[in-house]
């Protein structure tokens, strides 16, 4: 915790600080590298980078399924399909029943995800891809019906996709935000950006939601998780 000096109004600086900065450093790349990825992710990877569309970082993508696996996910929707590096990670965490739902507008992007699917072995029922203007095809899911729903700050309708995700979750559904750090601006106060800005903002409306339950997880580039939690009685 950085010290303050009340008689001078200014942060202390302290040497050790510098420190523990090199060390979350190295901790945060220990942690990108802790859970290897096979090559079905590692070609999305590459397919990513030719059609030049974001593709979740290791560590979130580890924490994902997890999170996924933990939730007991049946039913979930992902905005943003990109190249499938997410989508494997959701399906792979997901009950072996469950199928996922997800959107994006480019048809490139789904044909390049589709063939990850194929090579993972996913079952073509278990992905449902849907080629369209995420705001045009969330308002006609169905409420209250999906147990997880992914979606990435880096699109620029973030915050109108998280009025529609915790309008579709179940009580003790889960809505995760991918890119919530920003690429660390966030968490810089002068970073005053209009992108930053409406990141930082979202993080905000849902930790003081008191229908959400939230935590911010220093994993990849920032994955804000909240548990949509029952109505009052």
């Amino acid at each position: 915790m950085r010290r303050y000096d009340l008689e001078r109004q200014a942060p202390v600086h302290d040497p050790l600080e510098d420190t523990i900065s090199a060390d979350r450093a190295q901790s945060w790349a220990y942690a990108e590298d802790f859970v290897t990825e096979d090559e079905v992710l590692l070609r999305a990877r590459g397919r990513a980078a030719q059609l030049g569309c974001h593709a979740m970082l290791p560590g979130s993508r580890a924490a994902l399924t997890l999170l996924t696996a933990a939730l007991g996910a049946r039913s979930v929707v992902e905005v943003g399909t990109g190249t499938g590096v997410a989508s494997l990670s959701l399906l792979r965490g997901m009950l072996p029943d469950g199928v996922l739902t997800t959107i994006d507008g480019e048809v490139e992007h789904q044909r390049a995800a589709k063939a990850a699917f194929a090579e993972a072995g996913i079952r073509p029922t278990r992905a449902r891809a849907i080629s369209g203007r995420a705001l045009d095809v969330l308002p006609r899911l169905t409420d209250g019906a999906y147990d997880l729903v992914l979606v990435s700050a880096a699109e620029t309708s973030c915050a109108l996709y998280v009025d529609q995700a915790q309008r579709l979750l179940r009580e003790g559904g889960m809505l995760v935000v991918d890119n919530a750090l920003w690429g660390g601006n966030v968490a810089d106060p002068a970073r005053r950006d209009e992108t930053t800005t409406a990141v930082r903002e979202i993080g905000r409306r849902l930790r003081d939601d008191d229908q959400m339950l939230s935590a911010l997880l220093p994993v990849g580039d920032g994955l804000l998780v909240s548990v949509k939690r029952a109505a009052p009685a």
